[in-house]
């Protein structure tokens, strides 16, 4: 089951889940004007899973890699980590399936307040293109997660702020006519 919730403005370890006090749940239902959609997998059978193929099918997902984020197994580590972490937004979705391991992807509400999404094994997630967001790992420091894309991968961040590219332009337009 999806969890999200609002973030506290620490500045501590951006690992640590940065619930409010008291804690302020989001649900799947508060993201969705968001664009951000959800599912729920069986990851142990993500190789042959036919729900993953029929959901890839619906949305031309056509192109799939997969990533391991830990201190061992990817090259730059260190610099990954603070790069994925740092606000943007990109031209394409962002698509993400969990397949072992956690994380938190943050992303922007309609009034520019973070709402941590708890990524765990199964949970796959699509985030719109020009959603301002970012990615941690948890205090578990691992995960392993299929990315996919609609045709051929575009691996480029824009910083905040990004306002002037036509993916941010049509997301704005979307939240107001959402509302």
């Amino acid at each position: 089951m999806l969890q999200a919730w609002y973030m506290d403005d620490s500045a501590e370890d951006q690992r640590k889940p940065h619930k409010l006090e008291p804690n302020k749940p989001v649900s799947l239902q508060q993201l969705e004007p968001l664009g951000v959609l959800y599912w729920k997998l069986n990851a142990d059978k993500y190789e042959d899973d036919p729900e993953l193929q029929k959901i890839r099918k619906e949305r031309n997902y056509s192109w799939m890699d997969i990533i391991t984020i830990h201190k061992d197994t990817l090259p730059n580590y260190e610099e990954k980590i603070k790069s994925f972490f740092e606000e943007h937004i990109h031209l394409d979705e962002e698509i993400r399936y969990i397949i072992d391991g956690s994380g938190y992807f943050d992303v922007r509400d309609k009034e520019e307040q973070w709402i941590r999404i708890a990524m765990q094994k199964g949970d796959l997630i699509t985030l719109p293109a020009g959603i301002y967001h970012r990615f941690t790992l948890d205090d578990n420091n691992y995960t392993k997660a299929m990315r996919l894309f609609v045709g051929d991968p575009v691996w480029t961040p824009y910083a905040r702020p990004a306002e002037e590219f036509e993916a941010r332009k049509k997301y704005v337009q979307f939240l107001k006519l959402s509302a």
